[in-house]
């Protein structure tokens, strides 16, 4: 028998903490940074984003949207077997925070592990656990995408401090004997680095280098908007299914001009495209679990759908999966 995996539960974890464009305009306003709430809508299609309070960390995001995706699920967590956690924000330099959030749950024993390849880091860590599911590896796994990306952010740079926001996205992916993950295709390239990158570390007790995020926004743009194209159609082709095939688009919630232009290219209609970017911001790994939960609580999202998820990020990496929910 063909083994599948599918996903059979989302869920998703918000600080309470919301800004607003017009509460980042006050906030900026002291340190002499000018900006706007119609020049960040404008850009951006960004209205509002989360941030973490003192003291929460990724992890605390990730078990919460996880015990929510556990619940939707209707499965307990003991009967996990694999926990991926997508994060560039991790609770410490090590252990993986996937491995804090495995205790946070009561669980133990089986492999958990984190994947950073930044915004595309959930569609990475999908397509790992499809493959592991596929062989027999896993029969239940945890796919988390959580971040805390303000304690990233340069709050005198407007060009990157007003577009990131905090959370998490969870889903349980089963087994099953049906086909749920269709195809997969990612993709990385290296010399793109410096485009997006936070280029600091830690030496010797000291942070070297730059701990705060920086972002050629333009070069981002001119990458994303081919290689989630390329991506998308490489799934599809892969499937054996058409643009006509896709009933919703869930792309990475970075900038609703280039979902735009996504859509455009794949000849779907806006109204087929999750937006949740003009809440949330860009919540890097998050966003697209976040996106499909949102989805899938509001009644958007139904079983049976086919689903293209797809993000770019930091490396420069990028990818898409294409699922029937």
């Amino acid at each position: 028998m063909t083994r599948y995996a599918r996903i059979t539960g989302t869920g998703s974890c918000l600080p309470p903490q919301r800004l607003t464009n017009q509460d980042m305009v006050d906030l900026l306003a002291p340190r002499g940074v000018d900006t706007s709430d119609e020049w960040i809508v404008e850009r951006t299609g960004i209205r509002a984003r989360h941030f973490v309070g003192e003291g929460v960390f990724s992890s605390d995001l990730g078990a919460e949207a996880a015990r929510r995706a556990l619940a939707a699920a209707g499965v307990d967590g003991a009967s996990i077997d694999l926990i991926i956690v997508a994060t560039s924000t991790p609770d410490m330099v090590f252990p993986s925070t996937a491995a804090i959030i495995q205790h946070k749950l009561g669980l133990a024993g089986c492999p958990v592990f984190d994947v950073q390849a930044v915004c595309s880091g959930f569609v990475y860590a999908l397509s790992i656990a499809d493959a592991m599911i596929k062989v027999g590896s896993a029969n239940r796994a945890l796919v988390i995408g959580a971040e805390v990306f303000s304690r990233l952010l340069d709050f005198n740079d407007r060009t990157t401090c007003v577009l990131f926001g905090d959370g998490a996205g969870a889903v349980v992916v089963e087994a099953s004997d049906t086909p749920g993950i269709l195809a997969s295709d990612l993709h990385a390239d290296g010399k793109h680095v410096g485009i997006l990158c936070v280029p600091g570390h830690v030496s010797g007790g000291q942070v070297l280098g730059d701990p705060l995020l920086k972002m050629d926004g333009q070069a981002v743009f001119k990458l994303a908007v081919g290689v989630l194209e390329d991506a998308a159609r490489a799934v599809l082709t892969k499937a054996g299914k058409t643009d006509a095939d896709i009933d919703w688009l869930i792309p990475h919630q970075a900038n609703i001009r280039i979902m735009q232009s996504t859509a455009r290219k794949l000849k779907l209609p806006m109204g087929k495209v999750v937006v949740t970017v003009d809440q949330h911001g860009n919540t890097s790994a998050a966003s697209i679990p976040l996106a499909l939960d949102h989805a899938v609580r509001a009644g958007q999202v139904r079983k049976g759908d086919t689903l293209l998820l797809e993000g770019v990020g930091g490396g420069f990496t990028w990818g898409a999966v294409l699922l029937d929910f």
